[in-house]
């Protein structure tokens, strides 16, 4: 395995490709190129080339991903007696950079820039400014709809149709009842006997006058 040992920003790490190292800011772009020529060790194997100070034509590559704030750490200053406390927070910027190859011999890096990354950052950048303007977070454009579901649903839909055209001429077979006989019709062929003995019975017996009560005869005069 080929390793090496750089340094930048004052630190110094071993790396190796296709390792993600996060390192002090630099000035870069999502998706750039970034070399460092300063290599102080280079080893493939059991062969170990240490510099003096650094190794001649030794060069590390790698992508660029994105600078972001490490974690809070926490400034506490504090006197007794003399009520003095001070407490403050720092986050330091760090770059996060992936490591591509390691070249020796005075050897050109070949690796390109990775547009992947430089889209999805400006896709972040836009985001973040729109939520700045609105003070919204932007929302996903919507999915489009499947066609596979649109043709089911068609399909469904039709057999529906059929049966509905099949059940009209179905219900035009069905004989139509005959209309009712007019009250008139009836009325007509009722006898008229029982219309006289009708018309008595829905008489009241309040309509009926009272017998005149016959005057009682008067008593002899003596």
């Amino acid at each position: 395995m080929t390793f090496a040992v750089i340094k930048t920003g004052g630190k110094q790490y071993k790396v190796a490709a296709n390792d993600v190292i996060k390192i002090e800011k630099i000035e870069a772009s999502a998706g750039d190129v970034v070399t460092f020529d300063q290599v102080l060790m280079v080893g493939e194997g059991d062969s170990v080339t240490v510099g003096a100070p650094l190794v001649e034509g030794a060069l590390v590559a790698g992508n660029f991903i994105a600078t972001e704030k490490d974690r809070t750490i926490i400034i506490l200053k504090k006197h007794r007696r003399l009520h003095f406390d001070r407490r403050n927070g720092h986050r330091q910027l760090y770059s996060t950079v992936r490591i591509t190859e390691i070249l020796t011999g005075g050897a050109k890096p070949t690796t390109q820039v990775d547009e992947i990354a430089a889209k999805r950052a400006a896709a972040r950048a836009e985001a973040a400014a729109a939520q700045s303007v609105t003070g919204k977070p932007a929302k996903a454009a919507p999915a489009a709809k499947k066609p596979a579901a649109k043709q089911a649903s068609t399909e469904a839909a039709a057999p529906k149709a059929d049966d509905a055209a099949e059940a009209a001429p179905a219900a035009e077979a069905k004989p139509k009842k005959s209309p009712a006989k007019p009250k008139a019709e009836k009325a007509a062929a009722e006898p008229k006997a029982e219309k006289t003995t009708k018309a008595k019975a829905d008489k009241p017996d309040a309509d009926k006058k009272p017998a005149a009560k016959k005057a009682a005869p008067k008593a002899d005069k003596e």
